[in-house]
């Protein structure tokens, strides 16, 4: 049997492969709302063969978007936006729907990818941000307040009410965004934390808000539903966030009964140096995986079906997230099941797509005609 196309659980989700979707932004949302691009791009995704289909990025608060165009769950009509797309996805796929709730913090404010990407100024319709501390992402750049006690309350209530409006559009579980350089990430790291509080300085202090975030959101969210957390598990940068601290984090998120952990890095600092290559960051799921015993996603450059399979059957990682494969090729899954003799559901309008050399590709089906 494929190890990549073996079931596994987490909490009362039982999942029949360990293929996950990753979130992926799409730039595209009219002020936080979904629209016909979420429509087309989440029903084709969630019909990858992938057990589960996770929702980019979604922003808790309007000023924690990254860029204009970037999703949100911090209002009704980015609710109700979001009712009919998933329903549509739920009377399609089979696939566990995850959502991803973020807060951009200091690198909120930006231009979609496609435009530069940079910080957007005041005076052409960009906002003013809020971090740890008044210390700017890149230099040149207008800084970000330091978020003070009523501040951090108005955040952290913020998640829980994504979670809750997540929790009423029935997603089946929540992965929390602490990666990337975004709002979380820059509470763990000493390169953006210079806080000089009782969320600063040791690392015990730089782990306590997103952890305060994490028990909040997770009292929120009903018991027998999993929720994750994507982490950076470096930094790049030297006097950075790193592997070490990552572990002492993992094991404060599992005495909070974390589900998974998401094991990324970078996105702190313009002066990172990233050794990219094919599966360049999955040694951090294994670290993380071996000192905890968590369940673990690996990401990064992972695009061969061989190459997932190694991971999960080396046991190096429990699960593998992926985003670019799956923009360039949409239906991975099916393409790696038939690779490695593993099974995916598909939509019955699909079924005579099955090759020929593959009898039970979507299972146990018949098609028939007159």
């Amino acid at each position: 049997m494929s190890a990549l196309f073996s079931p596994i659980s987490l909490r009362e989700q039982k999942l029949p492969n360990r293929v996950m979707v990753a979130p992926m932004c799409q730039y595209s949302a009219d002020d936080g709302a979904a629209n016909d691009w979420h429509f087309t791009h989440m029903n084709n995704m969630a019909l990858s063969g992938a057990a589960i289909f996770c929702i980019e990025a979604t922003h808790v608060e309007a000023i924690g978007r990254i860029t204009p165009g970037c999703l949100g769950l911090y209002n009704d009509a980015c609710e109700a936006a979001l009712r009919p797309i998933l329903a549509s996805v739920r009377k399609h796929s089979k696939a566990a729907v995850f959502m991803q709730l973020a807060h951009a913090g200091r690198k909120g404010s930006s231009a979609r990818p496609w435009d530069g990407g940079q910080q957007i100024p005041l005076s052409q319709g960009g906002w003013q941000t809020e971090g740890p501390s008044a210390v700017a992402h890149k230099d040149g750049e207008l800084a970000p307040l330091e978020l003070d006690a009523s501040g951090l309350k108005r955040i952290r209530e913020a998640f829980v009410s994504a979670t809750l409006r997540a929790e009423r559009l029935g997603v089946d579980g929540i992965e929390v965004h602490g990666a990337h350089g975004y709002l979380l990430h820059q509470f763990l790291s000493p390169i953006s934390n210079h806080r000089t509080d009782q969320y600063g300085g040791s690392l015990q202090n730089r782990l306590r808000y997103p952890l305060e975030v994490f028990d909040a959101m997770r009292a929120a969210l009903p018991a027998h539903k999993p929720m994750g957390v994507k982490v950076s598990a470096s930094d790049w940068v030297e006097g950075g966030w790193d592997i070490a601290q990552t572990i002492e984090f993992a094991k404060e998120l599992k005495r909070r009964g974390v589900d998974w952990i998401d094991a990324s890095s970078g996105g702190i600092s313009p002066l990172q140096k990233i050794p990219l290559s094919p599966g360049y960051q999955v040694p951090f799921a294994q670290a993380i995986k071996q000192a905890t015993g968590l369940t673990t996603m690996a990401v990064g450059l992972i695009t061969e079906a061989k190459q997932a399979e190694e991971i999960i059957a080396s046991g190096k990682a429990d699960m593998v997230a992926l985003a670019r494969g799956m923009l360039y090729d949409p239906r991975w899954g099916w393409h790696a099941a038939a690779e490695l003799g593993g099974h995916v559901t598909a939509p019955p309008q699909y079924w005579r797509s099955q090759p020929s050399t593959q009898k039970e590709l979507f299972g146990k089906i018949t098609f028939g005609a007159r």
